[in-house]
This record gives C-alpha cells, structure tokens and sequence, in this order.
C-alpha cells in the first residue's frame, strides 16, 4: 500500500522567513520566471531553486528584499518593485545609491546576530558588500548612508516589527546549532566549504544595552556622550557611561552644524518667534504673522533663511545668523533636541 504523505518538508530558514514575511504582510511565491519581484499586492516572488547561486537561500533573499522595503519605506509595500520604477529613475547612480542603502543596513541587522557570511547577498553588488567594514555609517554626506540610517530605524517599528527582529535571532540560533556540526567534518563538496562555517558568534551588547558598534572609537569621543554629576551620560541610551567603553552602534565622532542643518529643515515645521526678539525688526523680511503668533517663514520643507545643502553649495550656513532668533539661539549642539533632529532627516540612529 502506498504511504499517504500528510505532510511536507520545508527548510528551517525557509520556514521562519516565510513566516516572519507573511506577518510583516508578504506572502512568498516561487517562480522561475523572476529573480525577485514584487506586485504591489501582498506578493513577494522569488526565484526558483534553479534560478539561484550555490551560496544563495529562500531566508537570505528574503531578508534582503525586506531590508529594500526598510529603504523605501512602509508606503512602498504598495508599489511593485518596492516603487523602484527604474523607467523613471534609470541611471546607474540611482540604482546605485537604493542597492548600497540596502547592503548597509543589511550588514548592520545581519552583523547584530552574527549573520553577514550567511546572509551575504549574491547579486551583482556582491562586490560593495565585501568591501564594506568597520563603521558602514560613518560618511553621512553619503545619500546610500543617510538612507540606511532610515532604514534600521524603521527596523524598530511596524510592519516590520517585531518580526524581522525575531526571524534574525531565530536564524542566529539555527546558525549556531548548524554552524557546530559544520565545523566537525570536511564538507560533503570539498569545492565549496558550506556558509555554517562563516557563522560568527552573537555580539554582546554594549554595556548601556544597545547594541555593540564596529567604530574604531570610545564613549569618550561620541558626540552623544555629555557630561553628568562629574561623570559621564549617553543621550542615545538615557544611561551612565565610561569613557572607556568601546563606541555602540549609535557613534557619531564631533558634529558639524553646517554639514547637518537638521534643526533647520525638515526636522522642525515651525520655529516661533516672540514678538519683542530683535529679528522682527532686524530681519522683517523673514518673518510670517500668524496673527496670534510669530515665526519665521518657511521655504518648502526648511528655514527661508538657511542656505546650502546643494551640490554647489554643499555646506550649510544661515542668512540672518547675527540676527537669529532666540529659539535658535538656544538650540545647543549635542542637545535631545539636536539629536531628535537629526533622527527626524536620517543622520542619527
């Protein structure tokens, strides 16, 4: 009598990455006729087994295609392709740009569990990947970092969380489990040693609890250590620090006002102005009424009175500086409110 087959077979990577898919609101598909795609419904196709490398697998490609939504955002889950319409936007720097946004943030949450030889990516940019070390976020002048900075923070959030996070520390456990047995022998294939043995260990966290930075550099020289009742205090962690500490992820060296401009733009929509600050009447042009309050006016999304931030004229500086208000005045570098800024535009974790 034939044995009746109740049930199948499915990869444990394959099995947690499909699943933290589908809560995160994807369901996968297999197809020979694509090597990713997405429909802009709910469908994320993926190639057949015929289709991918040796060192390719379902999990890392669909890790991948999340950390490529991470980059362009939650509305982008409505758009085929993640919205990525190169017939639109088809030279090669923006392509570029998108692809090495997404390997930074993938080689940030892969290297959180100890993943990036596992989940390295396979296709043409494999090359950007392998060049990648130490702190891959340290050039914000660089648009691919800015947008990998987005992109980890909403890691943090909905729909991606808590999923992605959990699929990651699922996979690093599975990892390490195959990674023992994968140590033991010569692999079955002696041209090809298999991925299990490029598993590295979990990080420890950082003392604060973040989690642990690839920055050459100490909590002596961050921009967001301050000093506190003669020690020291993290503004990212809200927590005690020693100068000695080895930098977390969240190491930003000395900032520069005029390479950042965050309070200026799109970080804050309206900077108010009493009516007695000598800019009303120093700088009359740059002040809007609003009837029960003043502020000063707005050019699209930043300061009229801010200049810079072009290809031009790439450094920032302020038109009325001499004459700024005192809400500006008071802005201080390396506040809360400086680094809430700079999260808002994508230059601090």
């Amino acid at each position: 009598m034939a044995r009746q087959v109740t049930h199948r077979y499915v990869d444990p990577l394959a099995q947690v990455w499909i699943g933290a898919a589908r809560r995160i609101g994807l369901s996968v598909v297999r197809t020979a006729d694509a090597y990713a795609t997405t429909d802009g419904r709910g469908t994320l196709a993926l190639g057949d087994d015929a289709t991918l490398d040796a060192d390719d697998s379902l999990g890392q490609m669909i890790f991948h295609e999340l950390c490529h939504s991470l980059v362009e955002g939650e509305d982008s889950f409505a758009r085929p392709d993640w919205g990525m319409d190169w017939g639109m936007d088809s030279t090669e720097d923006a392509q570029d740009w998108r692809e090495h946004a997404c390997l930074r943030a993938q080689w940030v949450l892969a290297g959180r569990h100890g993943l990036r030889a596992v989940f390295a990516p396979t296709t043409d940019y494999r090359a950007f990947w392998d060049g990648l070390s130490g702190d891959v976020l340290a050039d914000r002048s660089d648009r691919s970092v800015v947008a990998a900075i987005a992109a980890i923070r909403r890691a943090e959030h909905p729909p991606w969380a808590p999923a992605l996070g959990e699929a990651l520390a699922a996979t690093a456990r599975i990892a390490a489990e195959a990674a023992r047995f994968a140590g033991a022998a010569a692999p079955a294939d002696p041209g090809a040693p298999t991925l299990w043995r490029g598993v590295a260990p979990t990080p420890a966290p950082h003392p604060t609890g973040l989690p642990a930075g690839d920055a050459d550099a100490t909590c002596a020289t961050c921009a967001w250590r301050r000093d506190h009742r003669g020690g020291a205090r993290c503004r990212q962690a809200d927590a005690n620090v020693d100068p000695a500490w080895r930098a977390c992820e969240r190491y930003e060296p000395a900032l520069d006002c005029q390479a950042c401009g965050a309070c200026c733009r799109a970080a804050y929509h309206s900077v108010e102005v009493a009516r007695r600050d000598p800019v009303v009447r120093a700088q009359p042009a740059y002040i809007e009424d609003r009837g029960a309050y003043l502020e000063l006016r707005r050019a699209g999304d930043r300061c009229a009175a801010l200049l810079g931030g072009t290809a031009e004229e790439p450094r920032y500086r302020c038109a009325i500086y001499e004459d700024r208000p005192r809400t500006c005045r008071d802005f201080t570098l390396g506040s809360a409110h400086c680094l809430t800024a700079r999260r808002r535009v994508g230059l601090s974790l």
